[in-house]
């Protein structure tokens, strides 16, 4: 019964769907490309799928059935594993993770939002002014943190809908509309004069460019973009009904936001080559360069700048729901709130942490807090390469060493219908492969200090 107070999906589609939309964020289609050309293309996707098969797809399984199994929040699922210890500091960890993400997530949302309407700036001088209109708007006091609060009533009305009628219902609406518009915009790339400079960059894998530097990139990205680490999964995967094939689900999850970042390559690295501009741009690829591209284009360059904007807004509202509905989860299990109380009060204080991410940039870009970094800069920092790792880490340790792997195989994959089961393979990645993996990454990020 308290499953059912709490919410379920309706279908398994539309958990898929859901979950998929999570981990399908800004990391895939604004992160991926620019990582991928600063890496040396193919060489780079190749490491990175590897990691996702034998990292990640072990961390969400894990994360998954912890949900399933207890039918709680982060915190709540390891108080009900484990009485009277403290690793539900895990669980707060991943949900702490979230909510600082979710901070600047949003900002980050508002600027894709507002690009939607702002064509008519970059498209004025044919692209040539892209950088001085993306500098302009994300220092100006007042216009981010307008789009910022539109971003997240977005994510509030969403959340407060509920699991089925709110987070599925609008995840299996945006998902495959959002599928549509990369391939439009990818079909409009790939015919492009010059484009097949772009193609050859993007599959044609060249080792000698792949540092280890790169390696640890492409393991951090694995990592985030698929939403480990914050307690997504563990809530997500408290609202599956018991007979759900946990490692199945984990490999579809997975599946879907790797193949729409690899996607996004294609969207992105043809129309790059094809005007001569840089790969390995850093993030003013997605609000410079690739404006840049539409903007010469012409009149059609208007169209699918607007396209390609609507589809950075899909990516990540889908993500965001899921980050917000974490910490609501935690308020309606833990402090007993009513979803609607739940999801107004954390949205708010979100969005007002928000805002001194947005003015970092601009009044406040005086401001270091980490090595230099600005408060945005910094609360991500944080969050990605300190909690989310660690907080993995972690999870590995308790499901491996504490646990035990035969009381996670048989959770996963008690009940479960049909499809793959949790083996000696999982337990063993588990164990050893993936642990240690994740605290090379943990390590080398600590030193960047």
């Amino acid at each position: 019964m308290e499953n059912q107070a709490r919410g379920n999906w309706g279908s398994r589609i539309g958990f898929i769907a859901a979950a998929a939309g999570s981990a399908v964020g800004l990391g895939n289609i604004w992160k991926f490309p620019y990582i991928t050309g600063q890496y040396g293309g193919a060489a780079f996707v190749i490491v990175y799928l590897l990691f996702v098969i034998l990292v990640c797809i072990p961390v969400m399984s894990s994360e998954l059935l912890v949900g399933r199994l207890t039918g709680k929040n982060p915190v709540g699922a390891f108080k009900q594993l484990v009485p009277q210890s403290s690793w539900w500091i895990v669980g707060a960890m991943g949900i702490l993770a979230g909510f600082i993400i979710l901070s600047f997530y949003s900002v980050i949302g508002g600027w894709a939002i507002s690009y939607i309407f702002r064509s008519g700036a970059y498209m004025a001088s044919g692209g040539a002014n892209a950088g001085d209109v993306f500098g302009g708007f994300i220092t100006s006091p007042i216009a981010p943190l307008v789009w910022h609060a539109i971003f997240m009533a977005i994510c509030i009305g969403i959340v407060m809908a509920g699991v089925e009628k709110g987070i599925e219902k609008y995840s299996k609406i945006l998902m495959p509309a959002l599928v549509v518009l990369m391939f439009i915009l990818i079909i409009r790339s790939i015919t492009l004069p010059g484009a097949g400079a772009g193609l050859s960059f993007y599959l044609k894998p060249d080792f000698s460019k792949l540092t280890g530097a790169g390696i640890l990139a492409a393991l951090g990205q694995a990592f985030f973009s698929l939403s480990l680490g914050m307690g997504c999964m563990i809530t997500y995967g408290s609202y599956l009904k018991k007979d759900t094939n946990i490692p199945t689900d984990a490999y579809w999850i997975s599946g879907a936001d790797t193949a729409i970042a690899f996607l996004a390559g294609l969207m992105i690295f043809p129309a790059v080559f094809a005007f001569g501009l840089e790969p390995g741009a850093g993030p003013g690829l997605t609000f410079i360069t690739v404006p840049a591209v539409f903007a010469s284009m012409g009149t059609i360059g208007h169209l699918f700048g607007i396209i390609f904007f609507v589809l950075l807004t899909f990516a990540a509202v889908t993500s965001a729901i899921s980050l917000l509905e974490v910490v609501t989860a935690y308020f309606i299990d833990e402090a007993k709130w009513d979803r609607k109380k739940a999801t107004v009060i954390m949205g708010i204080i979100i969005f007002l942490i928000g805002v001194p991410c947005s003015l970092g940039l601009g009044v406040w870009s005086n401001i270091k807090i980490i090595a230099g970094r600005d408060i945005l800069d910094s609360l991500d920092f944080v969050a990605s390469n300190i909690l989310l790792p660690l907080g993995g880490f972690l999870l590995l340790i308790f499901i491996g060493w504490f646990w035990g792997t035969d009381k996670a195989i048989k959770a996963g994959n008690e009940g479960a219908k049909g499809g793959i089961t949790l083996g000696s393979g999982y337990a063993f990645l588990v164990k050893y492969i993936a642990p240690i993996a994740l605290i090379i990454v943990f390590i080398m990020k600590i030193m960047e200090f």
